[in-house]
């Protein structure tokens, strides 16, 4: 499914567990603050180590403690840095049996608890469609070299309460309960159970808690922030697919437009080749690379570009052959609708447009275009979001993704059936993407980015949504949520862009001290970085190319003097 992160880069109410009253405490709601006013700081705490904690940890409702084992300083690293010594704690929640009567499903999650702690507690959201227990490490951007853990957070992690070695992927869409917990209910559940577990080893609930994740980890963000935001003061959201089950359509129905023109009906990406999205490249960078004062490789001004370029007029169309050099007039046909947003049969747009920028000829973007809707958006769309499922037994997901009706489709996933009582735009997205009035006014901050050569999850779609939060809350937001957007930047991470950067920290700078970030400096991940290559950085770039990306609607403008190599040298504007 297309929210996993590609292997270069990053898819009711609830019961709350009644645990202590000092948990329940812990999420209770903050008096009403006024909008940008820090809430109190965290206070550090630490435990003696690992060797008691089972013991203290027993008796937890509706868990198993499976291990609790050590960490030595220096096992594991954030970049080039040691991450200290800590305990790791393996347990799972709610164990049952499927609604089949022969599957075993339970949420299961990992939590990483620091010997010397912060105070802080953070949630990590997972990419894809979950159905595996992540290292509960808080790293976030491309080749992180700092992580919530390496910081000194207490992290939980979680397979949102799903094997997908049992369910062989999406089979669990099959079971009503585990839609539930995928969609927003293990957040529900876990939340309470990891901040009790904080109380038992550190003698006290978390000062401060945080949720964090990119994709699908994002749109756990962004649901949490509608349906529990009292049990966290800051969220962190990246590439939030918070449209997902549309989005997955959206992406089914451009594969559809490039079978039309593909040259082999067994390869889309003949439909729209390495060196033609090059081409256009170029001619998207002609048009749109000065737009910031300088000509650099990036486009820093994606508002400005959306209007300067223009498919039919500024890519040359082929008099013959395809060469890599032009498009072809089928081609461009086909194509221009992909960019300008996804529609029903009878031309109604169903999902956002999407930002002609310089990432488009990355390998990760051909991904997202040409394999994705294969290989997991027709499993996610068929059997996990639609209503009722598809007969797994049966089930092609080629013939599905490339042959389907993307209009029933679409109705799919807005539709209930027997025992699947809310549809996918019910259990997957926030209730009211736009009514955060509570985070808003118990003093939490939301932090949100997203790169702008995302093929998957549209920035214009997180875009409208925070002109949207512009609207509900009758002013300018930026109060208690900002909106980064990272010119060149793939799904979470890669593509030409400095996609390595820390959210997490001017995040908790904003939540308890009150100092808003305006502009978060991010790095190019060229030869010899910390953390972790990008290949997609040119090779005409300095490797540790730096850029301030800006809370939106400001872009990173050129000074007019300095190295085009250095954030310095630009100014948010």
């Amino acid at each position: 499914m297309h929210t996993r992160p590609h292997p270069r880069g990053p898819w009711a109410s609830v019961a709350l567990t009644a645990l202590t009253i000092t948990t329940l405490a812990a999420c209770s709601t903050a008096p009403h603050l006024a909008p940008g006013a820090a809430l109190a700081p965290a206070r550090p705490a630490s435990m003696a180590g690992c060797e008691a904690l089972a013991g203290r940890l027993a008796g937890l409702a509706h868990t198993r403690i499976q291990s609790v084992t050590a960490v030595a300083a220096g096992a594991l690293k954030a970049g080039a840095q040691d991450v200290a010594a800590h305990c790791v704690v393996l347990g799972a929640m709610h164990e049952r049996m499927g609604a089949d009567g022969k599957t075993p499903y339970a949420i299961g999650f990992e939590m990483r608890l620091p010997l010397r702690w912060n105070g802080r507690f953070l949630y990590q959201g997972n990419g894809g469609i979950d159905g595996s227990v992540q290292p509960a490490l808080g790293a976030f951007g491309g080749g992180p070299i700092t992580s919530a853990l390496h910081q000194g957070f207490a992290v939980i992690s979680s397979d949102a309460g799903h094997d997908n070695q049992l369910t062989r992927g999406p089979g669990f869409g099959l079971d009503p309960q585990a839609r539930l917990d995928y969609g927003y209910q293990a957040v529900g559940k876990l939340t309470p159970m990891a901040k009790e577990v904080v109380r038992r080893a550190y003698g006290k609930a978390p000062d401060r808690s945080y949720i964090a994740g990119c994709s699908n980890g994002g749109r756990h963000v962004l649901v949490a922030a509608a349906r529990y935001p009292e049990m966290f003061d800051g969220f962190l959201a990246g590439a939030p697919g918070y449209n997902l089950p549309k989005a997955a359509v959206a992406n089914i129905w451009g594969a559809q437009q490039y079978k039309k023109v593909a040259t082999n009906p067994k390869d889309l990406g003949s439909a729209f080749t390495q060196p033609e999205r090059q081409t256009v490249v170029r001619a998207v960078l002609d048009r749109c690379d000065a737009l910031d004062g300088a000509r650099d490789g990036m486009v820093q001004h994606p508002t400005a570009c959306q209007a300067a370029f223009n498919l039919a007029r500024d890519v040359p169309t082929c008099n013959g052959e395809r060469n890599g050099s032009c498009l072809s007039s089928a081609q461009k046909a086909a194509i221009a609708p992909i960019f300008s947003g996804a529609t029903t049969r009878d031309g109604k747009p169903f999902y956002a447009s999407f930002p002609y920028d310089a990432g488009l000829a990355s390998p990760g973007v051909a991904n997202w275009e040409f394999s994705a809707p294969i290989q997991r958006d027709s499993g996610a769309v068929g059997l996990i979001f639609g209503a009722p499922p598809q007969n797994p037994a049966s089930f092609n997901g080629e013939a599905f993704a490339l042959n389907g009706d993307v209009d029933a489709m679409l109705a799919s996933v807005q539709a209930t059936a027997g025992p699947f009582t809310e549809s996918a735009m019910d259990f997957m997205t926030p209730p009211d993407a736009t009514d955060l009035g509570r985070v808003k006014a118990r003093g939490g901050k939301l932090l949100v980015y997203h790169g702008m050569s995302d093929a998957i999850f549209s920035p214009h779609d997180t875009q409208a949504w925070y002109e949207g939060l512009d609207r509900r809350t009758g002013g300018d937001p930026s109060g208690f949520a900002r909106f980064f957007r990272v010119p060149g930047m793939d799904h979470c991470r890669a593509g030409p862009s400095t996609d390595q950067f820390d959210a997490l920290g001017p995040l908790v700078q904003w939540v308890e001290q009150g100092i808003a970030p305006e502009q978060i400096i991010a790095t190019a991940r060229g030869p010899g970085n910390a953390g972790e290559l990008n290949p997609d950085v040119p090779a005409s770039w300095a490797p540790n190319r730096s850029r301030p990306l800006c809370a939106y609607p400001k872009v990173a403008t050129y000074k007019g003097s300095g190295s085009l190599e250095e954030a310095s040298s630009f100014a948010c504007r």
